[in-house]
């Protein structure tokens, strides 16, 4: 799983940030950020919600009911969560849609990469000295699939918001 989508077009965006700059329309800057913005949150919307209803199976065919949650919060809702996006009007001009490991309790930092290829594989109830491993699974790649779906109407609308900037800076 790539760690993180950017609906990049640097050569169109680097010369159109160079004229927003010359012109010093910041409302124009502005409101590209805004729309830009737009164009990526259905994207991290539909990650959140993929990841919220991921189907997480335990190993083999006996399964039973795990114990109470060590965290606050559940696993899912948890990554769900550290799903974010940035959008730069600077120089790195583009959205980007990550997830922000800073925002996850820590040992948690790869279950999203882990989950992406299918299998998580942790200690029985957080205790490595004892107990075992187990492996859960989940339908890969929750993370690339959901990212192919959205890619194409994000460089649409990215497209057109560039569109509409160039027409409004001539």
């Amino acid at each position: 799983m790539t760690s993180d989508v950017r609906i990049l077009n640097t050569g169109s965006l680097l010369e159109l940030s160079r004229r927003l700059r010359a012109a010093g329309g910041e409302n124009i800057r502005s409101s590209m950020h805004r729309r830009i913005r737009r164009a990526a949150e259905p994207l991290r919307d539909d990650l959140q919600s993929t990841m919220r209803g991921l189907d997480i199976r335990p190993q083999g065919r006996r399964t039973r009911p795990g114990g109470p949650s060590p965290n606050s919060r559940p696993l899912r809702e948890t990554l769900a969560a550290a799903i974010r996006i940035s959008v730069r009007t600077g120089n790195g001009l583009g959205a980007t849609v990550w997830i922000d490991r800073g925002r996850l309790p820590a040992g948690y930092e790869n279950i999203p990469y882990q989950l992406n290829k299918g299998r998580l594989r942790h200690p029985t109830f957080g205790n490595k000295s004892r107990g075992g491993w187990v492996n859960q699974y989940a339908s890969p790649p929750w993370w690339d699939s959901t990212v192919r779906r959205h890619r194409p109407r994000m460089e649409q609308e990215v497209a057109r918001v560039l569109d509409d900037v160039r027409r409004r800076l001539e």
